[in-house]
């Protein structure tokens, strides 16, 4: 590694997708249904719809993605030629056990990774992989209420260990949960779904049941991390968070505090799963509920003895809060409704704040926290993308949005000194939206023809900021213009 002169000499550029969300494919080769099969379309103003089952005549998107299933070669030669470094992707969990509680593995799915990753390693490109990106088995949400279960725990461990043997030697870096933080919003169906598999009951007390879910996860994740280190010495096993700084809205000592507590509330998850235990503030919040959680000294032990390799996360954008007056001392944060507008800041189209220094300010407090070796693998702008008469797209918007990130990411290495392993712009190639089921909000440096409906040639086409994110890798991020 070059001392204070640029990024690393072995950095990982590269891009990010989830299986789920491009592969297609749903009933093929053996898979299973997930919770992603179950998730209708939504746009910017409506929300995915979560239904009991798949039911006909509903369209669900993420059933035929972008087909990637079947173009994988075609679409991993035109990363390639953008000079990809490495390749994050994720497992489908239902392509090795269907059900997830099965004993013995799908060998049909377990091929088609050989054939993905070998296809990644013919290029140079280093795979790096989710074990769970919002796509766990359906039939574990129905038999066994999601995460709330501790039966999972052994479900997730078997999966883990069977692509851990099977692909020891074609996969070092690995992630177990995606973006687990997400479902501190217990307030949203979505992210309690896609994180632990929860449909809330009526009468529940959903925070507690969200606890208990994220602390099964937190152990099967340590455990998996024990698996892995014992199968391959070489194996490095991240976390992945999304992180989002949270600033008050002014220097008044009550805005203070709420964005701290509203920090503290998204990510005691990497509290525990890179420091190996609870924070003192959580602790004492879940004692005053006298909730009984099923926290055994056995699962504290396993936390404490094996911590994250390194911190995978997410980065799209920062959030403000103000306090409101009369406010309690402990705030229960509740997504989206704790926010207050940051005037400072530009949106894009679907409303998110568009913050650079916001990534710089968040690597710093990461290393502040955790001393562990970073990884972005998710950062990128949603836009709508035309393709005009002779076949090009122009998206200049996206080329300043990721200029802007990688200067402050930038600074983050050379001016705060900070290890950073990679980064990997999500949606390398456009796919369907976790958040909304849209395809036309588009994030790839590929376009795919294919619209909200479903409909399309699906045909690949090299936008601008293909080329320009061709260069960016090909001077290690010497040449941004």
């Amino acid at each position: 590694m070059k001392e204070n002169a640029g990024f690393r000499d072995d950095f990982l550029w590269g891009g990010a997708v989830a299986a789920h969300q491009l592969e297609g494919a749903w009933r093929e080769g053996g898979k299973g249904v997930s919770i992603a099969d179950v998730m209708t379309a939504g746009s910017n103003e409506s929300k995915r719809q979560i239904t009991d089952g798949v039911q006909p005549g509903v369209y669900y998107p993420n059933h035929e993605g972008i087909d990637f299933y079947h173009r994988y070669p075609e679409d991993l030669k035109l990363m390639a030629e953008m000079g990809f470094k490495c390749f994050r992707t994720s497992i489908a969990w239902t392509r090795i056990f269907p059900n997830g509680d099965e004993t013995s593995p799908n060998e049909e799915g377990l091929k088609f990774y050989d054939q993905l990753f070998d296809e990644c390693l013919k290029y140079q490109i280093e795979p790096v992989i989710t074990l769970s990106h919002f796509e766990m088995p359906y039939n574990l949400v129905t038999k066994y209420g999601g995460w709330r279960s501790r039966k999972l725990i052994d479900f997730f461990l078997n999966y883990a260990q069977t692509v851990f043997e099977r692909y020891q030697n074609k996969v070092k870096y690995w992630m177990t949960f995606n973006e687990i933080n997400n479902q501190a919003n217990y307030y949203d169906p979505l992210p309690l779904l896609v994180d632990s598999g929860l449909i809330v009951q009526p009468d529940e007390n959903i925070e507690r049941t969200m606890y208990q879910a994220a602390h099964y996860e937190l152990v099967a994740s340590a455990k998996a991390v024990k698996l892995a280190h014992q199968i391959n010495d070489d194996f490095k096993i991240g976390s992945m968070v999304a992180v989002t700084p949270i600033y008050p809205q002014t220097s008044k000592p009550a805005d203070v505090i709420k964005a701290e507590k509203i920090s503290q509330a998204r990510y005691w998850f990497e509290d525990v799963q890179a420091n190996g235990e609870y924070p003192w503030w959580l602790k004492n919040y879940q004692a005053k509920q006298n909730w009984n959680l099923d926290i055994t000294k056995e699962d504290l032990e396993v936390l404490a003895e094996n911590t994250v390799d390194y911190l995978g996360f997410s980065y799209y954008k920062s959030r403000c809060v103000s306090a409101n007056p009369g406010e309690a001392p402990q705030y229960r944060y509740q997504g989206i409704k704790s926010f207050a507008p940051n005037q400072h800041l530009p949106k894009t189209e679907w409303g998110w704040e568009i913050d650079p220094e916001g990534l710089r300010i968040a690597m710093n407090w990461l290393a502040d926290r955790y001393h562990k070796p970073q990884f972005i693998v998710e950062n990128g702008l949603g836009a709508v993308d035309q393709v005009e008469p002779d076949g090009k797209i122009h998206d200049p918007y996206r080329i300043d949005y990721l200029k802007a990130h990688i200067e402050q990411m930038k600074l983050a290495v050379v001016e705060d000194g900070i290890d950073l392993l990679g980064y990997t712009p999500w949606g390398c190639i456009d796919l369907i939206s976790a958040g909304t089921g849209e395809m036309s909000k588009r994030y790839g440096f590929i376009y795919v023809d294919r619209d909200d409906v479903g409909k399309g040639s699906l045909k690949r086409l090299r936008k601008d900021s293909f080329f320009w994110y061709q260069q960016v890798i090909k001077s290690n991020g010497e040449k941004l213009d």
